[in-house]
């Protein structure tokens, strides 16, 4: 009697232990994820527009600097130039994330 009884806890704690562990691993595998942890770079809207905002950066530095033969900086613009319009590309267009436009939420004012 008592070994049958010893059986059946062990039984019952590796049950335990085997849904616990599968319930912490759909968990930790979940797709909700808190402050972007876990999120793929490429499809970050914010790395991508700083990536952008970055290039702009490095056109405007370039194009002002006088110190820079043109020769050298001109492959550099360029090449930056290409890659502000793929990580465009990469935005997509704009969504809406309102129902309607800023402008016509109000209503129309009438003078007489």
């Amino acid at each position: 009697m008592l070994l049958s009884a010893r059986r059946m806890a062990g039984v019952t704690m590796n049950r335990n232990l085997a849904l616990y562990g599968l319930l912490g691993f759909v968990f930790m595998a979940s797709p909700a994820a808190a402050g972007d942890f876990g999120q793929g770079d490429a499809s970050c809207y914010w790395c991508t527009r700083d990536a952008i905002y970055d290039d702009v950066k490095l056109i405007s530095h370039l194009e002002a600097n006088p110190d820079v033969d043109d020769g050298v900086k001109g492959p550099q613009i360029v090449a930056a130039r290409a890659d502000i319009h793929r990580l465009r590309a990469l935005l997509g267009p704009l969504e809406p994330t309102g129902t309607e436009p800023c402008c016509y939420s109000r209503k129309p004012l009438y003078i007489r």
